[in-house]
């Protein structure tokens, strides 16, 4: 329960894009912090982009200007939109929500409130 689910993963050319989606009927974006985080083989978990429930958005320096984080109140889904790809960004993406959201949203301090995260969905990047 409580269990984000990502879609959206799949393999692109370097340049291309990608449209990462979570569904998560079951957490309060008023109260929780949404975002998303990724792995790649051998290195350790990397936040990537978070938004908390005031709009404001956070990303790592690595996919400033190329990605954008959004969400859908209405639908609960939360979006990572991914363009000018590079194969550096190829790893496991999880959709999670963060607890004590702070305001504005950091996605480093995020990182160390996660409350539930999902099983991920996979992008890989060819060069």
């Amino acid at each position: 329960q409580n269990k984000p689910v990502e879609s959206g993963g799949g393999s692109v050319e370097s340049g291309g894009s990608l449209r990462l989606s979570c569904a998560a009927s079951e957490v309060s974006f008023s109260q929780y912090a949404m975002g998303w985080l990724r792995q790649a083989p051998g290195k350790e978990r990397e936040g990537v982009a978070a938004i908390g429930p005031d709009g404001s958005t956070s990303y790592v320096d690595s996919v400033k200007g190329r990605f954008t984080i959004s969400q859908d109140n209405t639908k609960s889904t939360l979006y990572l939109q991914m363009d000018n790809l590079k194969p550096e960004d190829t790893a496991m993406y999880y959709c999670a929500a963060g607890q004590r959201p702070t305001t504005p949203i950091n996605v480093q301090r995020w990182m160390g409130r996660l409350a539930y995260m999902g099983q991920g969905t996979q992008v890989t990047v060819s060069s």
